[in-house]
């Protein structure tokens, strides 16, 4: 059961752990490595793990029973599936000094992200990294204070529950909240939950930088009248919506051209980046083939 404990340096090493049931599992990994696995950089799993087992104490040299392992995991999960599991979902142990540099690390390529996909919406022009991160910073703050608030409302039994016919349940709305980085989740998600927090609570006038796209569509089909849900009114929906050019051109907020050229039709403009998706999918589905959609720039910017 030994065997491992005199070939692994604490100091070379990394250890994830995660909790299951009422035994802690360890993986022993080597340093940086489960960052980049996590991100997708690193995508072998032997250049992440020193030694391919699971112990219940990596510095002892403690595997972990097959038993323990199929009690907390399930009895047939294969040791491959339960090392990812820890891997993917433990907790990261790295020292203070670490730790720290590390949350700087990811924090960095956030505010990098974020300052390269939003843009002051009256000029179009991106924001410095040093504006983005205050701006996070307030963000951060007022979620921390309401945090607290909440608690001590919770506390002191100062909240007023819903009751009666004047309190009806009403659905909530997704609140989009930023508290800050952590180093448990990719930079690139963090970066997204981030953008989505500044164009809801506006700190500073965001919105994401538009896509440049250029959308071709045979010229037979651009006439057709678009097709009327299953359902609604044909006619009224019909007329509301117009012809297959008329539905693609409502997609594009600014023309930068648009020409003939033989039976093909092209438009190349810019979309807000969550119309793509409808956008796509109109095409696809109206033109049956004879339309596609071609990305030319994923974010538009102006620089000074």
């Amino acid at each position: 059961m030994s065997q491992y404990s005199n070939q692994i340096k604490l100091t070379n090493v990394s250890l994830v752990r995660l909790k299951k049931g009422k035994k802690r599992f360890e993986i022993a990994c080597y340093k940086n490595k489960v960052l980049e696995w996590r991100s997708g950089i690193e995508t072998d799993l032997d250049e992440v793990l020193q030694i391919p087992n699971v112990f219940l104490n990596v510095s002892k040299g403690q595997t972990a029973p097959s038993a323990e392992l199929a009690k907390a995991f399930g009895k047939d999960k294969p040791l491959n599936d339960i090392i990812l599991e820890i891997l993917n979902k433990g907790e990261l142990q790295v020292g203070e000094k670490e730790r720290a540099a590390q949350l700087d690390r990811v924090h960095n390529e956030v505010i990098s992200i974020v300052a390269s996909k939003l843009v002051d919406p009256r000029t179009k022009r991106v924001y410095t990294t040093g504006m983005i991160e205050k701006a996070l910073d307030m963000l951060s703050s007022q979620a921390h204070q309401q945090g607290d608030k909440k608690t001590t409302e919770t506390g002191s039994g100062t909240g007023t529950p819903a009751t009666g016919d004047d309190a009806e349940a009403k659905p909530r709305t997704k609140e989009h909240v930023w508290t800050g980085v952590v180093t448990t989740k990719s930079a690139k998600s963090q970066a997204l939950d981030a953008m989505k927090a500044l164009i809801a609570n506006q700190p500073i006038p965001v919105s994401r930088a538009r896509m440049r796209l250029r959308i071709t569509c045979s010229t037979n089909v651009l006439k057709q009248a678009v097709k009327a849900p299953k359902g609604g009114d044909a006619e009224g929906e019909q007329k509301a919506s117009g012809t297959v050019k008329d539905k693609i051109l409502s997609y594009v907020e600014q023309v930068e051209t648009q020409d003939v050229l033989g039976s093909e039709w092209e438009v190349v403009g810019f979309v807000e980046p969550g119309a793509f998706k409808g956008l796509s999918d109109f095409v696809g589905n109206e033109t049956k083939g004879q339309g596609r959609v071609e990305v030319l720039d994923m974010a538009v910017t102006h620089e000074d």
